[in-house]
């Protein structure tokens, strides 16, 4: 892998069936799975399976896992009809992923390490950072740009200076304002959004 990618964003929105179906339906992305639960039992269900099936069978769902090219989505039920986001994944080499949670430590962020698997790191900004050192699935996810990847993600916030620089800080990245870069994808925040997590503003694909 090559210089650090943001591949991954995890939104919350009280309409996960609305905008899993604009991913699908519109941006043709392809539905990994659906996680949750029937009763006390943990269960998945991968493309084929209908909303209307898994009502019948009481499924309650935890997370819609959404994928195209380079670009892995999820969604996350909770209670803003507009999605937002709750964290970020960003790809880094071995020595920015180090240096990035040295970074946190100097700021005296929240890490959570769930070793082997995925790391966040918390911001003062609302939202999260998910941050991996190289791994061979994230390898293969980043293979599949010449189909499709994230060119700019635009998210409406109370003050995006403040969130943009909540990524400026953790990963060591230049800005103009409140817009950072992130290897080949614009974060851009935009004005006249919620407190918290950023809302999800749009998407530009290549």
């Amino acid at each position: 892998m090559g210089a650090m990618q943001l591949f991954h964003y995890h939104l919350v929105t009280s309409r996960v069936r609305d905008v899993e179906a604009r991913y699908i339906g519109r941006l043709g992305f392809r539905l990994v799975a659906r996680y949750g639960r029937v009763g006390e039992r943990r269960t998945y269900h991968e493309s084929g399976v209908s909303w209307d099936d898994l009502d019948a069978m009481g499924f309650k769902l935890r997370l819609t896992e959404l994928e195209k090219g380079a670009v892995n989505v999820v969604l996350q039920p909770g209670q803003w009809p507009m999605p937002r986001v709750d964290h970020l994944g960003v790809a880094l080499d071995e020595d920015e992923f180090q240096a990035a949670l040295e970074r946190a430590s100097a700021l005296h962020l929240r890490v959570q390490e769930h070793p082997g698997r995925r790391t966040f790191i918390a911001t003062h900004a609302g939202y999260r950072l998910e941050v991996h050192p190289p791994r061979d699935w994230i390898e293969e996810v980043l293979d599949n740009a010449d189909e499709l990847r994230l060119a700019e993600l635009h998210l409406r916030s109370d003050d995006p200076r403040a969130k943009a620089d909540a990524l400026v800080e953790v990963l060591d990245l230049p800005a103009d304002g409140s817009e950072v870069e992130i290897g080949e994808t614009l974060v851009r925040f935009t004005p006249g959004g919620p407190q918290g997590r950023p809302e999800l503003e749009g998407e530009l694909f290549d």
